[in-house]
């Protein structure tokens, strides 16, 4: 039997042969060709391919019209210059962005399975125009672009330099051009922040802005607060917020410490809609935040004019109108400060007043006249919604002895009603419902009011003699006008107004007066004055188209009667009454005569008939000639007044 054949080497069965020299070479050339092809590749070739994918996903013409460079690597960069993006056929413009030149990095590994992670964009004076669309349409930053689900692009880092953003809305008159710029940031590792100046007209008005903002790319986390530092000025009005915000794009959640000054509320209502009153130079601070379609600005401090306010106020949108909600509190109201809710130009007190209000206060000062006449606006009364306290705790009103107010405002599509409108007065009160119906294109205006508890000696202060006076006012208003302006209204107004006092005490020095009685007069000015009980008084009136004539008019104390009559007219704003003194003791020295309440709001006079006067001189002087001791028949007052029947419901 023969031996088996010996199995071959093992080792033999695996070797490799070694590459000829001509393999080596072709691999040799072919390498070089790569390098070559790398080294004098011009990637300008790419340009139209890009271009189109561009335009096709935008439907906007796109353009790079400078070089398209690739530096490969681990991190590929890519560099283009001069890149333009078209604008949509509506707008005027021919282009939305324009850069000089545009760095893009991104990675090549993550590329690979789908994932396009971007380390810096770096951006040389881009220039960006937004604009709104027509209509109500889409603005030219809407694509049309559908969230495929996908993983969002992750950039890391956004450096720009000269960068200018404009943003256009011709239907608000509202064109605004931001120079932009990157810088670095203060903590290691984090993006750039972005500071801010710009101009331009927002609703009509200058407007300016200047700021810091943290990177845009920040906002591409919707959890992480955004942090900014912003300041921006339109027309009159300033504004300062500064703090964070949670996903503004969507403006989910506000939490910022936002200032805003300015010479006059009213300017709020062409920049954020709403119709306040004109006002004196204002500045506030406060808290702003969001929920849902309402703001809150919460815990504010701050002045208008001369008085100090604070509260809350919330601001709603999405309804038909704006719902303004507002308790706002002073513990020291100056009354000159509400003038613009009556129309009337407010008193600035050494502040630089809103030109127009100065020039409509110079104008009313020129009328002569003290109603306010600058009518309101209907559609501002019309174009929100509201519901406003007001509590004054201490009111500053030289001329008026206010001491306090509480105040609640309802306006419902252009109805006003102030229920109630209450003043502290003179240790009393008056207590008033209020009724506006601008609904129509003339206001029909409906007021009621109750006088009580008034003090006649706080009513006049100033007054010496009325000091030690004791009594207490009370009474009713109740009228209804027409018009647009609070001057107009009461020009038209119909109803009854209707004031008295019950018992009480007052100087006899004032009653003498008042009568011309002279020997009484020098007796208590020699002597020590009394005071005489007061048994009534009171002045009814009814009131037809403006017109007030006196249905009673009264004042009775134990030694003088005084009755009136007359009229008070609210439209041309003129006074005519007679008070004839009617005493009920004897005296010597009395030139008894009709005292003349008359003149203008403006310029009140108050004087005795001097015809009357006149005649009975005369007749003493015509006694005194025959014998000196009849001349003081002329002035002898036999007291011939008598009691009134004064009613009990003025005692109350």
């Amino acid at each position: 039997m023969s031996s088996p054949t010996p199995a071959p080497n093992a080792r033999s069965a695996i070797r490799f042969r070694r590459p000829s020299r001509r393999t080596l070479a072709v691999l040799g050339v072919i390498a070089a060709l790569l390098v070559l092809l790398v080294l004098l590749w011009d990637w300008n070739w790419f340009k139209p391919p890009v271009e189109a994918v561009v335009e096709a996903r935008t439907g906007r013409e796109f353009e790079i019209a400078g070089d398209l460079d690739v530096d490969l690597g681990r991190v590929i960069t890519v560099t283009a210059d001069r890149l333009r993006l078209g604008n949509p056929e509506w707008s005027a413009h021919a282009d939305m962005a324009t850069t000089e030149r545009l760095v893009l990095q991104f990675e090549f590994w993550p590329l690979l399975i789908g994932r396009l992670r971007l380390p810096e964009l770096r951006l040389l004076r881009p220039d960006v125009r937004l604009e709104t669309g027509p209509e109500g349409g889409p603005g030219n930053w809407d694509f049309g672009f559908d969230d495929d689900g996908g993983e969002p692009l992750q950039l890391r880092r956004l450096w720009v330099d000269e960068g200018r953003l404009r943003f256009e809305d011709a239907r608000s008159e509202t064109a605004i051009d931001i120079e932009l710029a990157s810088q670095e940031a203060s903590k290691a590792g984090a993006a750039p922040s972005m500071a801010l100046e710009g101009s331009g007209e927002w609703s009509g008005n200058e407007f300016s802005l200047e700021g810091t903002a943290e990177s845009p790319l920040e906002l591409q986390d919707t959890e992480r607060p955004y942090r900014l530092d912003l300041r921006a000025r339109a027309g009159a009005t300033r504004a300062h917020a500064r703090g964070s915000l949670i996903d503004p794009f969507r403006l989910r959640d506000f939490d910022v410490q936002f200032a805003l000054s300015g010479r006059n509320l009213a300017h709020l209502y062409p920049l954020l809609g709403l119709a306040l009153p004109d006002s004196p130079p204002y500045s506030v601070d406060g808290r702003l935040t969001r929920d849902g379609t309402t703001w809150h600005y919460d815990t504010f401090t701050g002045k208008v004019g001369q008085s100090d306010l604070g509260g809350s106020a919330a601001v709603t949108t999405g309804g038909e109108r704006l719902f303004f909600k507002a308790d706002l509190v002073s513990d020291r109201l100056d009354f000159d400060d509400l003038a613009g809710f009556v129309g009337a130009a407010p008193d600035a007190e050494g502040e630089q007043l809103d030109p127009v209000l100065a020039a409509q206060a110079a104008e009313q000062a020129a009328r002569g006249k003290v109603l306010p006449s600058h009518p309101y606006q209907l559609h501002k009364l019309r174009s929100m919604d509201a519901d406003v306290r007001l509590r004054a705790r201490r009111i500053n009103a030289p001329d008026l002895p206010i001491d306090d107010m509480d105040a609640h405002l309802l306006l419902e599509a252009g109805l006003l009603r102030l229920d109630p409108l209450n003043f502290g007065i003179a240790g009393g009160e008056i207590r008033a419902d209020v009724r506006m119906d601008a609904r129509r294109d003339t206001i029909h205006t409906r007021v009621k009011a109750a006088l009580r508890q008034v003090e006649l000696a706080r009513l006049f202060p100033d007054v010496e003699l009325a000091k030690d006076t004791v009594g207490r006012l009370a009474g009713s208003f109740n009228l209804a006008g027409t018009g647009n302006s609070v001057a107009a209204m009461l020009a038209s107004a119909d109803g009854d107004v209707a004031v008295g006092m019950g018992r009480g005490e007052i100087s006899n020095l004032l009653v003498e007066l008042a009568g011309i009685d002279i020997y009484e007069t020098v007796k208590y000015l020699i002597g020590k004055d009394r005071k005489v009980p007061v048994r009534c008084a009171f002045a009814d009136f009814g009131v037809k188209q403006g017109v007030m004539d006196s249905r009673a008019l009264a004042f009775d104390t134990t030694d003088t009667i005084i009755v009136g009559k007359g009229q008070i007219d609210l439209g041309e704003e003129t006074l005519d009454l007679e008070l004839r003194p009617r005493p009920k003791d004897r005296s010597i020295l009395a030139l008894r005569s009709p005292l003349h309440v008359g003149g203008t709001f403006a310029d009140p006079s108050f004087r005795p008939d001097f015809a009357r006067l006149g005649l009975r001189g005369a007749f003493a002087l015509a006694l005194g000639s025959i014998a000196p001791p009849a001349a003081l028949l002329a002035t002898l007052e036999l007291g011939p007044g008598e009691d009134s029947n004064c009613g009990g419901d003025y005692a109350k």
